[in-house]
Order: C-alpha cells, then sequence, then structure tokens
C-alpha cells in the first residue's frame, strides 16, 4: 500500500502589504548637493514625527502619578476597583500601542511623500513600479 502523494495548498497573500520598488536616484547615489538636501529633509521629518510622539508619551506617562495622585481621582472606584489601578492597569497598554501605531503609519508615509518626491528625478536605470499582491 503506497501513501498518496503530498498535495501543497497554496493562496495568494491578501493582507500583504504594499511593496514599492523605487529606482536608485543618481542624486542620492553620488551625494551632490540636490540628494543631501532631499536626505536631510526625510531625516528632519522622521525626527521631528519622533520627537513630538516621544513628548506626548512620555508627557503623558509622566503627569499621569500627578493626575492620580489627585484625592478626587484617587476616591473613585470603577468595577470595583481604584481608579488609578484601572488606569495603570488597564489604560496605559493601549495608549502605549496607540502611540506606536501612529508613529508607524505616519513614518510610512512620510518615506512614500520621500519616495514620491525622489521618483522623478530618476534618470538611469528602469521607471519605478509599484507590485501589489492580490
Amino acid at each position: 500500500m503506497t501513501t498518496p502523494p503530498r498535495v501543497r495548498v497554496t493562496s495568494p497573500r491578501t493582507g500583504a502589504a504594499k511593496v514599492r520598488r523605487v529606482a536608485p536616484n543618481v542624486e542620492i547615489d553620488r551625494r551632490t548637493r540636490l540628494g543631501q538636501v532631499y536626505l536631510s529633509s526625510l531625516v528632519r521629518t522622521q525626527l521631528l514625527l519622533a520627537a513630538g510622539v516621544l513628548l506626548v508619551g512620555v508627557g503623558t506617562l509622566v503627569s499621569l502619578p500627578l493626575l492620580l495622585r489627585l484625592d478626587a481621582v484617587a476616591e473613585r472606584e470603577v468595577l470595583g476597583m481604584p481608579l488609578p489601578w484601572v488606569v495603570l492597569g488597564f489604560a496605559v497598554h493601549p495608549f502605549l500601542l496607540a502611540c506606536g501605531w501612529f508613529y508607524v503609519r505616519r513614518a510610512e508615509r512620510n518615506e512614500e511623500a520621500f519616495a514620491d518626491l525622489v521618483e522623478p528625478l530618476v534618470t538611469d536605470g528602469p521607471p519605478a513600479t509599484e507590485e501589489r499582491t492580490p
């Protein structure tokens, strides 16, 4: 008795991230002054985004103990637990996840805008294409 051959079942990835391939930019590759301006603009934008998210996150987390020490807040109960415990146990982590999600989405948008800005300047190589998975 022989075993039947293995069958491989595959499916196209529908939830895959969009892959964007940009042809190399001559200005950036040769490190010309224009290329340096483009790169410094991207770096500055990403640093401002990181600083803003960090400021909001750290500012909120640092002010949280001060807020929770107020008598009006400390004495309240939610679901039979003191409000400070509920906030620290259940609200801080979703807040941090939301900050991370926001940062990643905005950073990707910044990179896409940079790629769109640089793409028309391509003079060598094949044109830039987008690949989408069905």
